[in-house]
Formats: structure tokens, sequence, C-alpha cells
């Protein structure tokens, strides 16, 4: 197989305590056009080699020695970082997605899935969206699963109104008078409930079940 050309070649750190899948992914991700600037088997050494590299991606096994997926996810927001996480799992625990939303992880691939689909995942973050896989999406939205409409927050509404506008995250802001992260943080929120994996899929949800006009 031969890589891929890519005119804007992402970077990516990738954690995961076996060594045969992480260096199956690598393998992958090289093949498709995303630079694997690091790697490593426990969480503490995926810390260390984000802060070396500074990647637009880190791709994280949610459990690791040392530190989780989750934690180095709130270590990175709490630094500012501009590296966005995406958590590998094989759990589906609707807690542990829910902390991992809250500290600021902003994509979730099942180990099962193809990877094409983490491919597809790195991108979408790397492209500055947040990804969510489909089935951890409807696992995130099932307390409103009963409900004919998701309980959006009026908040939430009104960021996904100005995504269907057009509007960036950082014009959003400007307009709601919030920061870009509180913006993102939002809309993080907004697509778990409507289990959508783009901001794309959560504004057109949205539009069908009219939350949004």
């Amino acid at each position: 197989m031969t890589k891929l050309d890519a005119p804007d070649e992402i970077t990516c750190v990738i954690a995961d305590d076996h060594p045969p899948i992480e260096l199956l992914l690598a393998y992958y991700l090289e093949q498709h056009g995303i630079a694997v600037v690091g790697h490593a088997g426990d969480g503490r050494r995926a810390l260390a080699a984000i802060r070396e590299t500074r990647p637009q991606v880190a791709l994280l096994d949610i459990r690791m020695p040392g530190l989780t997926g989750i934690e180095i996810a709130r270590e990175l927001a709490r630094e500012n970082s501009s590296t966005g996480v995406v958590l590998y799992t094989g759990y589906g625990n609707r807690g542990l997605l829910v902390d991992a939303l809250d500290v600021g992880a902003r994509g979730f691939v099942q180990k099962e899935a193809a990877l094409d689909e983490v491919v597809r995942a790195i991108r979408v973050v790397a492209s500055g969206e947040t990804y969510i896989d489909p089935v951890l999406a409807a696992t995130l939205a099932t307390p409103a699963a009963a409900a004919s409409n998701p309980d959006l927050t009026p908040r939430e509404r009104d960021v996904l109104r100005l995504l269907a506008d057009g509007l960036s995250n950082e014009a959003i802001g400007k307009k709601l008078y919030i920061a870009p992260d509180t913006v993102r943080a939002h809309l993080r929120k907004a697509m778990a409930k409507l289990a959508a994996s783009t901001r794309t899929e959560a504004v057109a949800k949205a539009l069908r079940q009219s939350l949004i006009d």
C-alpha cells in the first residue's frame, strides 16, 4: 500500500498499552496521510510525547497505566493545549464518556470500529470539529431516548442555530459573549444528546426535529 498524498499532513501521537494495536494504528495512519510523531504505551509517556511534539491530534486509549486518556485530556485542557484528544475505547460506559466530554475530549472511536473510521475521526477533530462514534453517541443519548425531542438547553440551541447560519466557533462566541472553548463545550453536549457524530449532523437533526429554526 502506498501512502496517500495529503496537502496538509495531520500530526498525531498514539498511545495504547497493547503494542500490536499501537503498531497497526501507526502503520495505517501513516498510509493515509497522518504523520505519527509519537508513540506511547502508558499515559505518562503519552502526555510527555504530546507536550514535546504538540500534535494536532492525540489518539489515546481511554484506560492506560499511569494516566488514563481522560486524565490526559483534563491536563491538556488545563494547559490550554491545541491538541485535540480522540479517545480510542473498548468501553461503552456512559459515565466515562460524559466525564471525557466534560474535560474536553473531542473525539470517541470504538476499538471495534473499522480503521477508516479512526482516520475519519482524526481528520474531523484536526479540522476543529468533534467526532463521536455513532454507537457511542447512542449510549450517550440513552437517558433522553424515551423523549420525542432531546432536552437541549437554551444555550445549546443558540449555538446550533448560529452554526446553522454558517458562523464559526469564534464568531458564535463573540455573538453570545462567551469563549470559543465554551461554544465547543455546548456543542459537544448537544451532539451527545442528539446522537450526532459531527456538528453538521447535529445541526441537521436539530432542524429536522424543529429544535432550532
